[in-house]
C-alpha cells in the first residue's frame, strides 16, 4: 500500500477541532529554526520531567534495572538527559511531517547502505529493525533519503491525529501498513521491498517469548523471525544517534548469520541484543518511559 494511497479526507467535525488545534501547533513549531528547537526542546523536557511523574517514576525504575552499576546521582543525571532528549524529540517528529530537513542533514553520517544494496541486488527484501528511541520520526526521514522504507503503524483512536500521522509519514514513506496487515508486509518483503520494525516494547498481543533485555526477562514479538522466514529478506539492525553537536549518524550492519534460524526464541533473543547494544550507544535517547518489563515470567511486577 503507498503511502498516499487511500488516505482519507481530514475529518472536520467540531468534535476534532481539539485535536486540529494541538496538530496546527505542532505544524507551527516545525518551523522554528533548529538550534531554536534544540534549546527549546530540552526546556520542554525539563517540564514533561516534573509533569509527567508516573512517566518518570517508569523510567527512573527502567534506568535502575537496566544501570545496577550506576549510582543514584548518575543515574538521576541520565533520567534528566532522557527528558531532554524526549522534549527535543517532540520537535522532531513536527520536522520530520510538516518542516524542513534540510539544516539535520550538516553533518550528517550514513554508513552501511551498501549492505543494503548486497541484499537487493540479491532480489532480496530487507527489515531494517531498530527500537523505540526518541530519534525514531526523525531518523526514518533522513534514512528515506537513500533507501525506500516503508513501515507499519498502530491505528489512532482520533481521526484527526490518524490522518496527520498518515498525511506526514506520506511525505517520506514507500509505504504505510497497519500492525495487523501481516499479509501485506510478507507481499511487499516478497518483491524486493524494506521495512523499518521496531519490536521492542512489551507486547499486548501476537507471538511472543521471554528473552534477555538488560539481564532482565523481556515480553518480547517474535515476529521480525517470522516475517524474515515467511518473506526470505534479509535482517538488518538500524542504529540511529542524535549528537550533542546537532547531527546525527545513521548506521546499519547485518543481523549476525545466520538469521532467521529455525528457532523464534534464539532469534528473538538475537534482535533484542542488537536493541540493547543500541540503547547502550545513545542510554539518553531509548524511550525508558515505557513499562518494558511490565510482564514477568512469575507474574512479578517490577514497577
Amino acid at each position: 500500500m503507498s503511502a498516499s494511497s487511500d488516505l482519507p479526507r481530514p475529518p472536520l467535525a467540531p468534535r476534532h477541532w481539539p485535536a486540529w488545534l494541538g496538530i496546527g501547533l505542532m505544524a507551527l513549531a516545525a518551523r522554528i529554526p533548529w538550534p531554536l528547537q534544540r534549546l527549546l526542546g530540552r526546556g520542554l523536557g525539563n517540564v514533561l520531567r516534573i509533569a509527567l511523574a508516573s512517566r518518570r517514576k517508569v523510567a527512573a525504575r527502567n534506568l535502575e534495572l537496566c544501570f545496577p552499576a550506576l549510582d543514584a546521582t548518575a543515574r538521576d543525571a541520565l533520567l534528566r538527559r532522557h527528558f531532554h532528549a524526549l522534549g527535543i524529540g517532540l520537535f522532531e517528529f513536527g520536522r520530520a511531517w510538516w518542516g524542513s530537513i534540510a539544516p539535520l542533514k550538516r553533518g550528517l553520517v550514513v554508513e552501511g547502505v551498501e549492505h543494503v544494496e548486497a541484499a537487493r541486488a540479491a532480489g532480496r527484501g530487507v527489515i531494517v529493525v531498530s527500537g523505540h528511541f526518541t530519534t525514531l520520526e526523525v531518523c526514518g526521514r533522513l534514512m528515506c533519503d537513500y533507501v525506500p522504507l516503508a513501515g507499519m503503524y498502530r491505528p489512532h483512536s482520533e481521526p484527526a491525529m490518524e490522518w496527520a500521522v498518515r498525511r506526514g509519514r506520506a511525505r517520506y514513506a514507500a509505504a504505510m501498513f497497519p500492525k495487523r496487515d501481516v499479509r501485506g508486509v510478507v507481499r511487499h518483503l516478497k518483491r524486493g521491498g524494506m521495512l523499518w520494525y521496531a519490536p521492542d516494547q512489551d507486547p499486548s498481543g501476537g507471538d511472543a517469548v521471554y528473552v534477555p533485555f538488560f539481564g532482565r526477562p523481556a515480553h518480547s514479538l517474535t515476529s521480525t523471525h517470522t516475517l524474515a522466514r515467511m518473506s526470505g529478506a534479509a535482517v538488518l539492525f538500524y542504529r540511529h544517534v542524535r549528537r550533542d553537536d546537532g547531527g546525527y549518524t545513521l548506521t546499519l550492519t547485518p543481523a549476525p548469520d545466520p538469521y532467521p534460524t529455525t528457532d523464534a526464541t534464539a532469534d528473538t533473543a538475537t534482535v533484542m541484543a542488537g536493541i540493547e547494544d543500541m540503547a547502550c550507544a545513545a542510554p539518553d535517547q531509548y524511550l525508558w518511559i515505557h513499562r518494558r518489563f511490565k510482564r514477568q515470567p512469575d507474574g512479578a511486577s517490577l514497577y
